[in-house]
């Protein structure tokens, strides 16, 4: 018996290793693609939109609290790569990076956040305390760090904390979303649709980089496409939008062309982030109601099923009683 319980204590422990690793290994390498796309501010590195957060919020989500070491070793790995030698530095970085994802999750439990994000309500939760609020965490370790280790000036502080924040919590806008819609998706996908979403990829995918290298500015044009997704394909069509415009923009940012011609850096990086983060909103909060609507649409149909379902077994019960009355 005790060879049993032991038997399971050693699978459900190295189950949960292998959980660990996975984590840590996703939250790695979404690390090493945002900073693919990274900017320069005041000897900050700032990425527009930190992937590894929104893993991380998805992470804790979907497996609960007890991932939070999975965070905190791949947040380590990522800051050891950049970092030039271990500092206390990279500590208070890798606390921030694991605090601010745990806060978001504990918030949205603690308002029953519900992961399907088929009600606007869930939304809100999501953008103004999963990303808005928990995201300050990060942002403000990340950049006293930085103040304290004489990395950037007092008069820098602001504009590095603002693009650590909006980073972080694009992370969670754009890909949270996308991984949690991932996992409630129905597999296979139903296939009547598959013409109309390929001839929307590539409609998408050829018009976004010419709005974004446009030297007249039209990124705005991007809203239509996303108000497009959002209506047919809903949240995940939307974020997949949002997401491929925020890298076109970002790209477009690192080169200073198109719309982000002849302005300074700090210029470059407050348009990209107000780009990026009125698009996110906007493709999630909208995607929220038009999801919400389509439940609503369907649970009224299924009512009025239900209903003519109860008045065809009343009607086919009191028929007999009609005859029997009639022949009286």
């Amino acid at each position: 018996m005790a060879a049993v319980v032991t038997n399971q204590d050693l699978r459900r422990t190295g189950a949960y290793v292998l959980q660990t690793l996975a984590v840590a290994a996703a939250y790695f390498l979404g690390g090493r693609l945002g900073l693919l796309g990274h900017l320069a501010a005041k000897h900050a590195v700032i990425s527009p939109v930190w992937p590894p957060t929104g893993i991380a919020v998805a992470c804790l989500l979907v497996l609960g609290l007890r991932c939070w070491p999975g965070i905190a070793l791949g947040a380590f790995l990522v800051v050891a790569s950049v970092a030039p030698s271990l500092q206390p530095s990279v500590i208070g970085t890798v606390f921030g990076s694991t605090a601010a994802p745990v806060v978001a999750f504990l918030l949205l439990r603690a308002v029953g956040f519900s992961a399907d994000l088929a009600h606007l309500r869930d939304g809100l939760e999501l953008v103004f305390l999963g990303a808005l609020a928990a995201m300050t965490i990060s942002a403000t370790s990340g950049a006293v760090l930085l103040l304290l280790t004489d990395k950037i000036s007092a008069g820098g502080f602001w504009t590095v904390w603002l693009g650590w924040w909006v980073g972080d919590a694009m992370g969670v806008l754009i890909v949270t979303p996308i991984l949690l819609m991932l996992r409630h998706a129905r597999w296979p996908m139903d296939m009547s649709r598959w013409k109309e979403a390929v001839g929307t990829a590539l409609l998408i995918g050829a018009l976004v980089p010419l709005f974004s290298y446009n030297r007249v500015s039209t990124l705005f044009l991007v809203y239509p496409l996303l108000i497009w997704t959002a209506l047919r394909f809903q949240l995940l069509g939307s974020m997949l939008c949002a997401l491929y415009a925020s890298v076109m923009a970002t790209l477009v940012a690192m080169d200073r062309v198109g719309p982000f011609d002849h302005l300074t850096r700090a210029q470059v990086l407050m348009k990209l982030q107000a780009f990026n983060g009125s698009m996110a909103l906007t493709a999630l909060l909208l995607s929220a109601v038009i999801t919400e609507q389509h439940n609503t649409r369907r649970s009224v149909a299924q009512a009025c099923r239900e209903l003519v379902t109860v008045l065809e077994h009343l009607t086919a019960g009191e028929a007999p009683d009609t005859r029997r009355s009639e022949e009286r």
